[in-house]
């Protein structure tokens, strides 16, 4: 009787992504960081200076697991310089809220990517899911040290490693309040744009949420799409085919 053929597991693409921007990362000198999946509306939206009524806090948009007024407690601040407002449960709506822990923690110069799963309440199509993965990044140092140049610089190195030499970008000028000023990083997808991170100088107020003084130190902050780079690389049409469970496609990669 011939022995049955040993099978092998697959990693997913997603899985390989994330492995291959963290390597890259390290290159550069950046700390790997990891943080919880269920998050506090404190470091989800109040310390990265999203206005009260901010559309991002509505349940279009937000998984709220448990909203709790704060009243007269007062939980553990680890030393940040900005109350919460409440004890508000949530699934991270960005990897943004792992930078803001590392950043809390004032154990600067720092330079920190932090991948993993986020969580949108909107409906999908081909580029966007309800849930997906997010890479972080920041780079904190003394003034003059980080500027909009240097982020410009690794994001350039990082995407032309990830998805080769000849991809095509551009940068353009955007909106996001926990950075000042802000960018919107686009790709080449087909004849199409696709946009895959948004970024910019690390807004005073954050630094401040964080206990720091914004006049003793500076950063960039961006936040990249893992899944819409598989889809430029390959060419994948449709980012719901990354979470199908379809190992057809899942063992081309």
């Amino acid at each position: 009787m011939k022995d049955k053929e040993e099978i092998v597991g697959h990693l997913h693409p997603v899985t390989t992504a994330i492995r291959q921007a963290c390597e890259v990362f390290k290159e550069m000198g950046f700390v790997i960081a990891e943080g919880p999946e269920t998050e506090e509306e404190f470091f989800n939206f109040d310390a990265l200076n999203v206005p009260a009524d901010h559309p991002s806090r509505d349940m279009q948009d937000t998984f709220w697991l448990k909203r709790v007024a704060l009243g007269d407690r007062s939980p553990d601040q680890n030393g940040l310089g900005l109350k919460p407002r409440s004890t508000n449960k949530l699934l991270r709506t960005h990897m943004t809220s792992v930078s803001l822990r590392e950043l809390a923690k004032k154990n600067l110069p720092l330079r920190v990517i932090s991948p993993g799963r986020v969580f949108r309440n909107e409906a999908t199509d081909a580029t966007h899911e309800a849930q997906f993965y997010q890479l972080d990044g920041l780079a904190v140092d003394k003034p003059g040290k980080i500027t909009m140049t240097h982020l410009k610089d690794t994001l350039e190195q990082f995407y032309k490693k990830l998805a080769g030499k000849k991809v095509e970008m551009r940068f353009r000028t955007s909106f996001f309040p926990f950075v000042e000023p802000g960018v919107e990083v686009d790709i080449k997808w087909g004849d199409k744009w696709l946009e895959v991170c948004g970024a910019g100088m690390l807004h005073p107020n954050v630094f401040k949420a964080a206990g720091l003084d914004p006049k003793e130190w500076q950063g960039f902050a961006f936040g990249s799409t893992v899944d819409r780079m598989l889809m430029i690389k390959y060419g994948i049409e449709d980012i719901r085919l990354l979470y199908s469970g379809d190992l057809r496609f899942v063992n081309q990669f």
